[in-house]
């Protein structure tokens, strides 16, 4: 691999001279301009990343660690992160957890030896403990997004779940639903109990009567979603659910489709988070919820504000969310 000083014999010049060129921290002649690019080129010469990370200690490089790559929520968020970084020339490097505690530790520390500038963090299920120890120790700085971590000092971007949720239940009960299933994901993490806590207060100012049996709790997949439809549906019942994620809304209807219950001719469904493939579902799925990459875009905002003016006070930035009216939702059945 050519180094910066075998430029330099190749060109005919300093090692000095070819790192102003590649720099642009100095004049440099028109020839002299010319022999040293005519030699990166010939020689595939590209600066190294660590050497410039030990000298400026910028590595220009945030990591990403998300609880599961596969939910287009966080493909999209990763996405509109990726967008904003690439405006300010840094780049990303991306981790999957898979909600799992110990592999977040272990991108953690992947991403801290790699001495990245920042961090944005959407947390994996778990104890908050050993996680708050490890950024308190690092201080890195950090963005969490979307899943608050209890115990740590970090700026936080999120859409507003309750309010979310409460334009969900408003929805179904302004079509005339009165007998409304909730489908949540699990209660470990506060965006779940955001969104019910939104669910019941939506439903009882509407004053709509909240059945225990109607509140079931899965795990924001389409997985849980279709089961938990299926043990439903069977009965008839319902005429509308609230899904605690668009992933889990795309089970109930396929669960539906099974079932033979039209949609919506017979039920209702509302999805939360308003991804993309939401708008191709049959029928396409009515949603709640703020831009995702828009919120990716500002998480990586705050973090770069954050890097400028590192005595800034650690703040929470609140995303409104909006009604995303598709095909999936209509006046109750009659009778």
């Amino acid at each position: 691999m050519s180094t910066i000083k075998d430029v330099a014999a190749r060109a005919g010049v300093s090692f000095t001279t070819v790192s102003h060129v590649l720099n642009g921290t100095r004049r440099v002649s028109d020839a002299a301009r010319a022999r040293v690019e005519q030699a990166v080129a010939e020689m595939g010469y590209a600066p190294s990343a660590v050497a410039r990370a030990l000298k400026t200690s910028e590595t220009f490089v945030f990591g990403v660690l998300v609880p599961n790559i596969t939910n287009p929520f966080f493909a999209e968020l990763t996405r509109g992160i990726e967008e904003r970084c690439r405006q300010t020339d840094y780049s990303v490097f991306l981790c999957n957890t898979d909600d799992e505690s110990e592999l977040q530790t272990h991108y953690l520390q992947t991403l801290l030896e790699r001495r990245v500038d920042g961090l944005l963090l959407a947390a994996a299920a778990g104890e908050p403990e050993p996680l708050v120890r490890r950024l308190g120790f690092a201080r890195v700085p950090t963005v969490v997004v979307e899943r608050r971590i209890p115990g740590l000092e970090a700026d936080l971007v999120r859409v507003d779940h309750d309010a979310g949720a409460r334009l969900a239940a408003s929805h179904l009960a302004a079509l005339g639903h009165r007998r409304i299933a909730c489908l949540s994901g699990p209660s470990r993490f506060q965006v779940s109990r955001e969104r019910t806590a939104g669910w019941v207060a939506g439903l009882q100012e509407a004053g709509i009567e909240i059945r225990a049996d109607w509140m079931l709790e899965g795990d924001f997949s389409a997985a849980a979603g279709h089961a938990l439809a299926h043990e439903l549906l069977r009965q008839r019942e319902v005429t509308a659910i609230l899904a605690g994620n668009d992933m889990m809304a795309i089970g109930v209807l396929r669960a539906a489709a099974e079932l033979g219950v039209s949609v919506p001719g017979e039920l209702s469904v509302i999805g939360f988070d308003g991804i993309d493939m939401g708008s191709y579902m049959f029928p396409a799925l009515t949603s709640v919820g703020h831009p995702i990459r828009e919120l990716g875009e500002m998480a990586a905002s705050v973090l770069l504000e954050r890097l400028g003016k590192r005595v800034l006070p650690v703040r929470e930035v609140v995303m409104a969310p909006h009604l995303i009216e598709r095909a999936s939702t209509g006046p109750a059945p009659k009778g």
